[in-house]
């Protein structure tokens, strides 16, 4: 397998776990039981979304920038993941939109800023050595 390959594989599973996180977390919160398997049933929506934000802007090329692979599959995850949450007869409220892209952006754009900064201090250490 190439490098390439195991790049966007690793950034793709760190999406799919955190958008599940996101899900158990907010089942949880609203005691809502079967946390497990409920938040799959919660999260795929916005599953569906950030594939959607990763096949239009082919984030496979650089799956681990924030700008623009990070920002598409957030936004295809938060704004594809209501529009399919409304269409099934799911809970689609302001307060709960807003704590979606608040919450999913920390996810899905912060794990790509860390990874940036593990990788940029890797190479200045690197560099020194």
């Amino acid at each position: 397998m190439s490098s390439s390959t195991k790049s966007w594989l690793a950034a793709a599973a760190g999406d799919l776990l955190l958008i599940l996180v996101f899900a158990a977390i907010g089942r949880d919160a609203h005691a809502r039981g079967d946390i497990i398997s409920g938040a799959f049933i919660t999260a795929w929506p916005f599953l569906v979304g950030a594939l959607v934000g990763w096949l239009v802007p082919r984030v496979w090329r650089a799956p681990f920038s924030v700008w623009p692979s990070g920002v598409a599959v957030w936004l295809g995850a938060v704004i594809v993941g209501m529009l399919l949450r409304a269409a099934t007869g799911q809970t689609v409220v302001l307060p709960f939109i807003i704590v979606a892209l608040i919450s999913l952006g920390v996810f899905l754009l912060g794990f790509r800023a860390l990874y940036a900064l593990i990788r940029r201090a890797a190479a200045k250490r690197q560099h020194r050595a």
